[in-house]
């Protein structure tokens, strides 16, 4: 164990943990690329110092984290880049390289606890409802994306899906799939987090507004052999930041006075479903988060528009108010 390495046994070690990660925990292309650029920036502080990825001793990852700190990273940056680190040195321990884990139980500074936005329901609802595209609008191509977009925005706050969630939706079933929609039966499945599926229901709203966009794909030539629920102008997978844009654009048209972003959906379904019905649990799982603790952040919202209901609402709210 701990056998000295040579810089080209580390990158072939680094290759083998991304080849792991592609194949075995079917992370998304987006975090595939995270975990590449974190791995890399770790091996280049590691033979900066004259090491090699099996001589690594606590201290220098402590430091390092230091460094990231000192260089502006956000608690949560750090978090995610001590995250990627730690999954390369548990398969390195799994696979009896190392005896001793050099980012076991070292932790990134607390981050300060923010609430996540969400709009109001009357927001929310004018949202989905403001700008449906009539079937008389001047310019054909337009209207095809203003269907899309239609879908796009139905799904997300009428299913709390995250966006590459959504955008990883094909027509059907088949092996290389990382979900799917039913209409029939009204559900869509999503290889969440963690490689998790789950399913969850789509509303008539969102289906009535799926059909009306699968309807008109066609218009956009697919490419061949293509599956993607969403595409885009060329005919492929929509990409994420094609998706914000529309997302966005559509939010200013309904008139709506704060950027909207698509995660805010997810944060919106996920706070309105709440308070409409207490169950965490339920939204627990809606939303496919491993644990509770994360889910419980919407209970804060929750609280926060109780306040206001009472605020504006109960006579003794007013206490100390003159009049």
């Amino acid at each position: 164990m701990n056998t000295p390495t040579t810089p080209d046994d580390d990158a072939a070690l680094l290759q083998a943990y991304l080849e792991h990660v592609r194949v075995q925990r079917r992370l998304s292309a987006r975090t595939q690329q995270l975990y590449r650029t974190h791995l890399h920036g770790l091996l280049q502080r590691v033979q900066a110092e004259g090491l090699t990825l099996l001589t690594v001793h606590p201290a220098q990852v402590r430091r390092w984290a230091a460094q990231l700190h000192a260089q502006g990273y956000e608690p949560r940056g750090i978090a995610l880049v001590l995250s990627c680190w730690r999954g390369l040195y548990t398969w390195l321990s799994r696979q009896g390289l190392i005896e001793r884990h050099p980012v076991q139980g070292i932790r990134a500074p607390k981050a300060a606890r923010t609430l996540p936005k969400a709009l109001p329901v009357e927001g929310a609802l004018h949202l989905v409802e403001a700008g449906r595209p009539g079937d008389d609008a001047p310019d054909p191509a337009a209207a095809v994306i203003a269907r899309r977009d239609q879908a796009l925005v139905e799904l997300l706050y009428g299913c709390g899906l995250r966006l590459g969630e959504l955008l990883g939706l094909d027509l059907q079933p088949n092996p290389h799939a990382r979900g799917w929609i039913d209409l029939p039966g009204a559900e869509a499945h999503v290889l969440g987090k963690g490689g998790k599926w789950r399913s969850v229901p789509v509303g008539p709203a969102a289906c009535a507004a799926l059909q009306a966009w699968l309807a008109v794909r066609p218009a956009l030539q697919p490419a061949a052999g293509e599956q993607a629920v969403f595409i885009g102008a060329r005919g492929a997978r929509l990409t994420p930041q094609v998706a914000r844009r529309s997302v966005a654009a559509w939010a200013q048209r309904a008139g709506l006075p704060q950027h909207v972003h698509p995660h805010m959906l997810r944060h919106s379904f996920a706070s309105h479903v709440l308070q409409s019905s207490g169950d965490l649990r339920g939204v627990q799982e809606l939303l496919g988060h491993a644990s509770i603790t994360t889910t419980q952040v919407y209970t804060r919202l929750d609280f926060q528009h109780l306040a206001r209901v009472y605020e504006a609402a109960h006579p003794r709210a007013r206490r100390g108010r003159p009049g």
